[in-house]
Parts: C-alpha cells; structure tokens; sequence
C-alpha cells in the first residue's frame, strides 16, 4: 500500500516539477497580454489654473479645469490588424476632453493608439493617429511595459506628435504601493491648434498663416508606474500653453498670450480606483509569473521527498513479534 502511494506520489511530483517552467516560460508569455476590449474612464483637475477667455482674448485664472479621458478598446479593428501584423495587437480609441469652470467644453482631442498586447511596442498601421493627423509613434504611451525596468525609456508626447526619453528618477511610495517614478520635459514646442474648439470660424490646418499666430507648448510629466504591470498609479503633468505673435497675441506683454497653464492632477476617487484596479492585476499577474511557478515546484520537490520517505519505509524489513507458547 506504502509503495502504491508513493508510486502515486512521486507522479505528482513530477507533473508539478514539469508545470512550473511551463507555467513560467511558455503559459506566461502568451497569457500576460492587454484585453482588446478593455475600457476605462479618468477624470483630471487642474485647480488654480490660468485659462484664456476666448470672448475676450485675455487669460484669467480660474478656480478649475477638468479633463475627462475615455479610452476604449476596438475590437474590430484589433482583429483587422493582427491578420496582417501575426501578433496580438491592442488598438485604444481615446478621446480627451477639458472643460472650464463653467463645464463648457474647451477643446477635444481624439486619439488612436494601437500597440503590441503583449510588450506595448507600437505597431504601425492605418489609422494611427492624434486628433485625425496620422503619426507613426515611437516608444510607449500610456503604459509601460509588464515588469518594468528602472531605467528610461522613450516616452511619446501627443501635443507635439515626438518622443523623447521619459527619465527614471528612482522608487517611491504612493498609497502603500511600491513604484517607480519618472519625469519627462517637453521643452517649448510649436504645436496645431485642436481642431474641435469652443467656437466655429477657424481652420486649425491655416490657424497660423492667417492670424501669424502660433501655437506653442511646454510641459513636465511625471508618472508612479507599478513594476509589474506597467501601470500608471498615478500621473500628473505641469502644463503651459501659449499664442504668440500675430493678431491675436500681438497686443499681449513680450508677445505672449497664455492659453492654459496649470498642474493637471488626477481627482482623488478615481486615484484610489486606480490604486485597487492595479493591485488587484499585480496579483494576477504575479500569480503567473511567480507565485504558481515557485509554489509548484516547491510542492513537487516537497511531494518527491515524501515519496521517498514512503519508500523507504516500505523496503524496511518488518520487526517479528516475539514467540509466546
């Protein structure tokens, strides 16, 4: 009976040596990937912000602006794309929409993403874009890659349609969890004007070359990113907008006419939904990566000494009982 259990033993054992490299380097890799379908939406404030009065062509401070980013995964053209890329491909259709204090819209920006599901490389294809101008991104956006590396990495900018290096400054705390931080500068830089605004009569694509005013833009990000998923636990950028020259910004000191300037901070309750929804895939993911590779092999090494043990102390010759007349 000892030799039958230990027979049965010793054949767990070995199925759990043999799943947990399984597990870890083949089950893993095609496992831990971006759902095509995955939505999300955030809500950011920039409180004591400056913003233009486009009545008045004045900047004035205001007590908030808010930010609304949806994102929303396409399915459709996630499948369209991974025929002809032979890789799991994520495509995000996001739209980031700011208000002002008095919840009328003061622009939108449209923006299609599309991305290997598994590493977050970009992938390139019809349809990449910001604010309907096609672009061909370099590095990553939005999120970082599944355990992250404490090192830069090229960041893309979507204001100025470039990536830079994103900088990796060192660990933090942020709610109880361990993260990474980084900064990223994006020095002044000319940029489009968006196309969706709060009034009618000007074509973002001659903005320029009928006012002889520009656009320009400057901003520092900074990211909490999660090491094992290469989630964002928080982001914060300090942003600045400015017209400058021209009929518009003529009039202004040096000038200079500020469009925007504020710290964009993501609202508390969404921080904290944040936080729980990257926790709880933190475990999920380690689970495959780590926790069940390591508990099966540890379990098979502990079910292959049992066996043994059983085994041995089946072989061992049986003491006789004493004769008694």
């Amino acid at each position: 009976m000892r030799r039958r259990a230990s027979l049965v033993l010793l054949a767990v054992a070995v199925f759990c040596a043999a799943l947990a490299p399984l597990l870890r380097w083949y089950a893993y890799p095609r496992l831990a990937k971006i759902p095509p379908s995955q939505y999300q939406e955030m809500v950011l404030e920039a409180k004591d912000a400056t913003l233009v009065d486009y009545a008045t062509m004045q900047p004035k401070k205001v007590d908030k602006v808010t930010i609304v980013q949806t994102l929303k995964g396409n399915v459709e053209a996630s499948k369209e794309i991974e025929a002809s890329a032979g890789k799991d491909v994520v495509v995000w259709d996001t739209l980031t929409h700011i208000m002002g204090p008095d919840g009328k819209m003061v622009s939108q920006i449209p923006e299609r993403y599309i991305f290997d599901a598994h590493s977050q490389d970009p992938v390139h294809a019809t349809g990449e874009a910001v604010d309907g101008d096609p672009v061909k991104r370099e590095g990553i956006e939005f999120k970082w890659p599944f355990f992250t590396e404490p090192r830069d990495y090229l960041y893309f900018d979507a204001q100025t349609r470039t990536s830079s290096p994103i900088h990796y400054v060192g660990p933090r705390t942020f709610k109880g969890m361990d993260v990474y931080y980084y900064e990223q500068t994006v020095p002044w830089t000319k940029v489009g004007l968006p196309k969706k605004m709060p009034f009618d009569g000007i074509d973002p694509a001659t903005f320029e070359q009928t006012t002889g005013t520009s656009l320009w833009y400057t901003t520092k990000a900074m990211f909490w990113i999660d090491p094992v998923t290469g989630a964002p636990v928080n982001a914060e950028q300090e942003i600045q907008q400015e017209m400058r020259g021209g009929t518009l910004a003529g009039g202004a000191p040096d000038g200079k006419l500020t469009v925007f300037a504020g710290h964009v901070k993501i609202r508390e309750d969404y921080s904290d939904y944040t936080v729980d929804l990257v926790k709880s895939n933190r475990i999920m993911v380690l689970g495959l990566h780590t926790y069940a590779p390591i508990g099966l092999a540890a379990g098979g090494l502990a079910l292959f000494g049992l066996a043994l043990w059983l085994e041995a102390r089946g072989r061992r010759p049986r003491q006789e009982e004493p004769f008694s007349a």
